[in-house]
């Protein structure tokens, strides 16, 4: 039972991030945008979240930080997609590669030294019901879960902006007609979507490490995707992808540890959860009903 909880425990504090950015994801991709700049957008979240909390000491004005590089991910990433209609895929892999370079850049001019890496005092946990229970997470755990999700959900399913981020992206031609701008609502998903990314990246330098290391992402921007198209675009299906995943990591983390598993190969047990998405996103994926307008972009005639 003590591992089992653990092992439970451990799954909502990895998935945080993850339904942060599926939940992201899921309204840019509703748009018909496919953000493929989720990674960069990710890592330049953990990296200015903690770089604004290092140099100013404040954990609020690192998240801070984060929704802002987020927020202007989203623009570049909207200039190019939308405005300019050039590949998606382009785009996406450029603004990774771009976000990715800045963050380990400034890094190393600022924070690289031979002391060792640099540290913060981050986020702690709560424990409203004392300790050594499944309900001992971070602030921005029970953010996650009770406030993000639901609210993502509620917003794209029973408001008119969310029906407008839809139909733009099923219908453009059919939106712009009714008297909806396909640009701006392009615009407003791709910006909300990467701030919340952003959010979940600085989650693991604000919450989990309390400090940046090189590679700290380790895929999860391309694991959203994937969840994304999993779920089919539906918020709550991508979220309980997200903790199977988040289940499946955290569960290979701590057989590493235990006797008997030191004879399974490291390697194979860190590819583990990557290998569960993948092969779940093979059975579920087949005949999946893209959004209409998904990677086309629009020219009003």
């Amino acid at each position: 039972m003590i591992f089992l909880l653990d092992i439970l425990t451990a799954t909502l504090r990895n998935a945080t991030p993850l339904v942060f950015g599926v939940v992201g994801e899921t309204y840019t991709e509703r748009a018909g945008i496919l953000n493929l700049g989720i990674e960069g957008t990710m890592y330049a979240g953990a990296f200015f979240g903690f770089a604004a909390t290092a140099v100013t000491g404040s954990l609020e004005l690192g998240i801070l930080a984060a929704i802002v590089v987020g927020v202007a991910s989203g623009a570049v990433m909207g200039l190019f997609s939308v405005t300019l209609g050039t590949s998606q895929h382009v785009a996406g892999i450029g603004l990774t590669l771009g976000l990715i370079g800045i963050s380990e850049f400034i890094n190393r001019l600022y924070f690289g030294s031979s002391e060792g890496l640099r540290r913060i005092e981050s986020y702690q946990l709560l424990e409203p019901f004392g300790p050594d229970n499944i309900f001992n997470q971070y602030a921005l755990t029970y953010i996650a879960f009770l406030v993000v999700a639901p609210l993502g959900w509620w917003v794209l399913r029973s408001t008119s902006f969310g029906l407008g981020i839809r139909a733009v992206g099923e219908n453009p031609e059919a939106a712009d007609a009714a008297g909806l701008s396909v640009s701006l609502y392009r615009y407003a998903a791709l910006m909300i979507g990467s701030a919340l990314a952003a959010v979940g990246g600085a989650f693991i330098t604000l919450a989990t490490l309390g400090t940046f290391t090189l590679g700290i992402i380790a895929g999860r921007g391309w694991v959203v995707i994937a969840l994304v198209i999993f779920g089919r675009w539906r918020i709550w299906r991508g979220v309980f992808g997200a903790l199977v995943f988040a289940g499946v990591f955290s569960l290979q983390l701590r057989l590493r540890i235990l006797p008997g598993w030191d004879a399974v190969p490291f390697e194979l047990l860190l590819a583990l959860p990557y290998l569960v998405v993948i092969a779940a996103l093979a059975i579920s994926g087949r005949n999946v009903e893209y959004p209409g307008a998904y990677l086309k972009p629009y020219r009003r005639d």
